[in-house]
C-alpha cells in the first residue's frame, strides 16, 4: 500500500476529487495549506500598497491506495491538477505499513 500527499492548487480540488472518484478512490483527506516552491511568493497591490506574498494558499491532498491503484492514481492527480503554469504543485508517495478501520477492525487493502 501507498500513501500519496498531493499538494495542489485550490481552484483545482473539485476537478481532483472528481477524478479520483472516477477511479474507485473512495477516501481522501484535504487541508488549506500554505506554502511556496521555487517561485518563493509573489508581490501583489492593495490599495495601491505594494506587498510581498510570501506563502502561497494550497490544498493538502492524502490518498491511501494499494500499489495496483499508485500508477493510476498518480496520473488522475497530476492530470486534474495541472495548469501549465508555475505553482501547480507536487505528489509525494510514501509506503504505508499497516492499516485498520477503527470501526470494523479490518485491516490492509480491507481498510481502505
Amino acid at each position: 500500500m501507498k500513501y500519496i500527499v498531493a499538494i495542489i492548487k485550490p481552484h483545482r480540488l473539485e476537478q481532483v476529487r472528481e477524478a479520483l472518484t472516477g477511479l474507485g478512490v473512495e477516501g481522501m483527506t484535504v487541508s488549506e495549506v500554505k506554502g511556496h516552491g521555487r517561485q518563493k511568493g509573489h508581490t501583489e497591490v492593495y490599495r495601491g500598497a505594494e506587498y510581498v506574498v510570501n506563502f502561497l494558499p494550497k490544498v493538502k491532498l492524502e490518498v491511501a491506495v494499494t500499489e495496483d491503484m499508485l500508477d493510476k492514481t498518480m496520473s488522475a492527480i497530476a492530470e486534474a491538477a495541472r495548469t501549465g503554469q508555475i505553482g501547480d504543485g507536487k505528489i509525494f508517495v510514501m509506503p504505508v505499513e499497516n492499516v485498520m478501520r477503527i470501526r470494523t477492525g479490518e485491516t490492509d487493502a480491507d481498510a481502505l
